[in-house]
């Protein structure tokens, strides 16, 4: 079957295609559990078959979904940002050296989640180097970019990536990004992590690259938020739709996503330190 709605939620494609099957296609797996801060929904995609059904690569995708919308900072912030970093450490692992990736247009909006969070990461790659008296062993090797989109550059994203990946041989990428949704009840709610990857601008028809472990030769991890969501059509046009509040809802995403990652990746530091040294 097609999905009807264009969406990067793993957990809205595996519920689709049980809706109209009655069942979960073999080689899915969905487990819950909850929190104070998040309810966790793991969807493990485990053939080829299974992938094929639900549109989405294999792999293991674990949303988090917020009690109510990402608008304004939580006020169980340190933990929530603490669950997410657990998230995400249990997808990355304990890489020596770590490329974050803040993918999108920060000139919209709606796209502008990626860069935002790079702007927000703790990068210490060069501390090392140039001042190693302050380098410890709770600080990871960090480093950060936000490549832009082709229309601003002229290159595709995953071109610049892949070359940066190339000089620092990074262990691990973690590349953050806007996706899209097809229920209004996960606009603005839900954090997806992936160790699939990420195809960019796939849930809004403007599919670029691959990013993977296939296309850049080390584990990538892709970690987004849904800031838009597919209506259905009108008139026989597609229809996104983007909430009212969507500098907040980005905004206030981006500190939580970076905190996570910041969190996952600095274990020798707490979020107090983390947040002075990045705001």
């Amino acid at each position: 079957m097609n999905i009807s709605k264009r969406t990067d939620l793993a957990l809205e494609s595996a519920n689709e295609v049980k809706a109209a099957e009655s069942r979960l296609p073999d080689g899915v797996e969905v487990s819950e559990n909850e929190s104070a801060c998040f309810k966790t929904t793991s969807v493990s995609v485990n053939s080829e078959a299974a992938a094929k059904k639900i549109q989405k690569p294999r792999g293991k995708y674990i949303t988090l979904e917020t009690p109510s919308r990402l608008d304004m900072r939580p006020e169980n912030f340190a933990d929530s940002a603490a669950e997410l970093s657990k998230s995400i450490k249990s997808l990355v692992g304990s890489p020596k050296s770590v490329l974050v990736v803040g993918l999108g247009n920060m000139q919209i909006t709606p796209d502008s989640l990626g860069p935002r969070v790079a702007g927000h990461i703790f990068a210490t790659r060069h501390i090392r180097e140039n001042a190693p008296e302050l380098y410890s062993d709770g600080l990871g090797e960090v480093s950060a970019i936000s490549p832009g989109v082709m229309g601003q550059t002229g290159i595709e994203a995953g071109e610049v990536i892949k070359s940066v990946c190339e000089a620092l041989k990074p262990s691990a990428v973690i590349a953050v990004d806007a996706l899209a949704c097809s229920e209004i009840s996960h606009l603005g709610r839900t954090v997806q992590l992936t160790d699939t990857g990420i195809s960019p601008g796939s849930g809004v028809m403007n599919s670029r690259k691959e990013l993977s472990q296939k296309t850049l030769g080390v584990p990538c991890v892709a970690i987004g938020v849904p800031t838009i969501a597919d209506i259905g059509e009108n008139g026989g046009e597609p229809m996104m739709v983007t909430p009212r509040t969507v500098d907040r809802l980005v905004g206030c995403s981006a500190q939580l996503i970076a905190a996570g990652i910041n969190l996952a990746l600095h274990p020798g530091l707490e979020l107090e330190e983390i947040v002075s040294l990045t705001s």
